[in-house]
């Protein structure tokens, strides 16, 4: 009897909680518009995923007119008007009309700065807060996530959503698992906890229950857009909707890219690099690779140069971007290397089209939509070798050679010299290979698959 008091005790509190809660979900549900409702708290990252959300709004504008896009967004100066522009000024996406803006005042609570420690679980469970806040203030038909926050689909689905996402890599992987077993080191497994036995074995009962997690919310979509092999497999295994999960690849301005001419400057030859400015992306191995390439090119062949392009997205990538430079002048190549922040899609263009060679450096790119960018304008490509430019780009094209894989400094440094120092006869058979291969992730392929994998979904709702 003391316990049953002491139960009813402790839950009188939760009831008015429950209540609100459930009563909030009741009137969303009620008042549910005929939109699409893009959940992307971050609109002026600048990246691939910016470039996707774009291309999904004008893909569905163009689909079905009546649905309106709409687009959630932690951004307080975004407009209609401001986004519709920021589409066309760095990515070259022409929308049909303006989207419109649900303001979000609770991103803090999916900053990884919130969390110290737990980096990973903090972020989802935040960005369930966030998607409450989202969709009380504006309930669609359709929840179509662009960034990645698998943990708010159950949330989606409680409002009556259909819930549609473009996963462009899973929040969590089996290969960060076996490197955590292995107890190798990387920028999301740090030296500390490698050193450790104890702490190693905790991380790998923590990625487990927390790939689980994952599992479980993924397996709430309706439908799951991938935008590789690599990251296809992944979800497959994590999430076991197989019939739900469409491999799409991300929209590539490979049309905008081809026009421009194959043949380059021969007196500084121009090594471009494409990428925020986060730790994953390894800047720090292309400028120790290319000061490999000063020391050994020799007085035969011209001085090139290495072009970082990159956006900032926050103080901790400003001042990545600073120990980037810092370290060019430590490594005596600062004359030889030039940074440009935040550049319009025009001024890309214009690099690109000056560059010999493109090169990229994170491990386990799911995909890389700057390897694709690099083939389609000529510049030949010098990608990590693994995931998404292994399995699905820098491949043969014709039984012609596209392109470079490396993985160590040296590697790197290896293709560049061969890529100076190829006849220009070779280096332009090369880059009309590999322009042929980015051809097969243009826009346009991207406009049909995307088109055909949400129509069933438009047409005849759930299959679930």
């Amino acid at each position: 009897m003391a316990n049953g008091f002491l139960f009813w005790v402790l839950l009188t509190p939760l009831i008015p909680l429950v209540l609100s809660f459930f009563s909030r979900i009741i009137v969303a549900r009620k008042n549910r518009k005929r939109a699409v409702g893009f959940f992307h708290p971050y609109t002026n990252d600048g990246g691939g995923g910016e470039r996707v959300l774009w291309c999904a709004v004008k893909a569905i504008q163009e689909e079905n007119p009546a649905l309106d896009c709409v687009v959630y967004t932690g951004d307080h100066d975004a407009t209609p008007s401001s986004l519709t522009s920021r589409a066309v000024d760095r990515f070259g996406v022409k929308l049909l009309f303006p989207p419109k803006v649900v303001h979000l005042y609770r991103r803090k609570w999916i900053e990884e700065t919130t969390y110290p420690h737990f980096t990973m679980i903090g972020q989802s469970f935040g960005s369930i807060y966030l998607s409450w806040e989202a969709l009380c203030k504006f309930n669609p038909l359709y929840y179509f996530d662009t960034s990645g926050y698998a943990f708010t689909y159950p949330l989606a689905r409680l409002f009556g959503c259909k819930v549609i996402c473009y996963a462009h890599y899973p929040t969590i992987s089996l290969d960060m698992i076996s490197r955590v077993r292995e107890r190798s080191s990387m920028y999301n497994n740090n030296a500390f906890i490698t050193q450790s036995k104890w702490l190693s074995h905790s991380k790998i009962i923590y990625y487990r229950i927390f790939s689980w997690m994952y599992g479980a919310v993924g397996s709430c979509a309706h439908l799951a857009m991938v935008n590789s092999s690599w990251t296809k497999s992944h979800i497959e295994k994590l999430w076991r909707i197989l019939d739900q999960i469409k491999r799409v690849y991300p929209p590539c301005d490979t049309s905008g890219l081809q026009v421009l001419p194959l043949e380059r400057p021969v007196d500084t030859p121009k090594i471009i690099s494409v990428a925020q400015f986060r730790p994953e992306k390894a800047h720090m191995l292309q400028l120790e690779a290319f000061s490999v390439v000063i020391s050994k090119l020799g007085e035969d062949f011209p001085r090139p140069k290495l072009q970082f392009v990159g956006s900032c997205r926050n103080k901790s990538d400003e001042e990545r971007l600073q120990k980037l430079k810092d370290k060019a002048v430590e490594l005596k190549v600062a004359g030889d290397v030039e940074f440009f922040k935040n550049v319009m899609y025009s001024d890309l263009v214009r690099l690109l089209g000056g560059a010999v060679a493109g090169i990229h450096s994170m491990i386990d790119e799911h995909f890389g939509i700057c390897v694709v960018e690099y083939m389609a304008a000529g510049a030949i490509p010098i990608a990590h070798n693994s995931a998404g430019p292994k399995m699905d780009i820098v491949l043969e094209e014709d039984g012609e050679q596209t392109g470079f894989l490396a993985q160590t400094v040296e590697e790197y440094a290896d293709a560049i010299l061969q890529i100076i120092r190829l006849p220009e006869t070779k280096r332009l058979k090369m880059a009309d290979a590999a322009r042929r291969r980015a051809a097969k992730f243009s826009e346009q392929r991207f406009f049909k698959d995307f088109k055909d994998a949400v129509r069933p979904v438009f047409s005849h709702g759930s299959r679930r």
